[in-house]
């Protein structure tokens, strides 16, 4: 049985968000293909994650007792065999609620640890899907080279060890003219298949 974490980001409801709106579709279709694994809801904005005070600082840079609280987001975020992140694009890069739980979980000696070679994620063997809608078309030049948001997750994931790592976009939603349920039910489709092999 494996154990997902569905890392939410966006203060919409699933109805309202778009992006939401595939990501629901990719959970629902992942339950059906694999009922016996644990699917974990982690709604940041119902946690209200907000950015590292200067006590959580001096605490993701201590790398001694692990037992404090701050560091349960990223224990948990190793626990788990894989990660759907369903954020839109905001201003070229993710929700910025989306950072302050990255900054959470990007702990040394719990998700990745430094070596005489440099920094070794501990995160290997899992994978990733990124669930996002986006108001242009970032999946091509010219608008691709000011897309901010995937690319950091699949850096920062690679960095921890996590090389598996897929994106679903709906894209060009806000471009005049555009035929927004259409691509919606586009990435919904995708979705839908690519759950079954995730």
């Amino acid at each position: 049985m494996a154990k997902v974490l569905y890392i939410k980001a966006n203060p919409k409801s699933d109805q309202e968000s778009r992006t939401f709106q595939i990501s629901e579709a990719f959970i629902a279709a992942y339950r059906q293909a694999h009922p016996s694994d644990e699917i974990i809801t982690l709604d940041l904005y119902k946690e209200m994650v907000p950015p590292l005070s200067t006590e959580e600082v001096i605490l993701n840079n201590s790398g001694t007792d692990f037992a404090h609280p701050f560091y349960d987001y990223a224990k948990q975020f190793l626990a788990v065999d894989k990660y759907v992140f369903a954020a839109p694009l905001w201003n070229l890069s993710v929700p910025g609620i989306l950072k302050n739980y990255l900054d959470r979980i990007m702990v040394v000696g719990i998700t990745f640890h430094y070596t005489e070679e440099g920094p070794v994620g501990l995160c290997t063997g899992k994978k990733a899907v990124h669930i996002t809608s986006r108001g242009s078309d970032y999946s091509t030049k010219p608008y691709s080279d000011f897309e901010m948001a995937d690319r950091y997750l699949r850096a920062l994931l690679g960095f921890l060890g996590v090389n598996e790592f897929i994106t679903i976009a709906a894209d060009g939603l806000d471009i005049d003219g555009a035929d927004v349920r259409g691509i919606i039910n586009r990435a919904i489709q995708e979705a839908q298949a690519k759950a079954k092999e995730f």
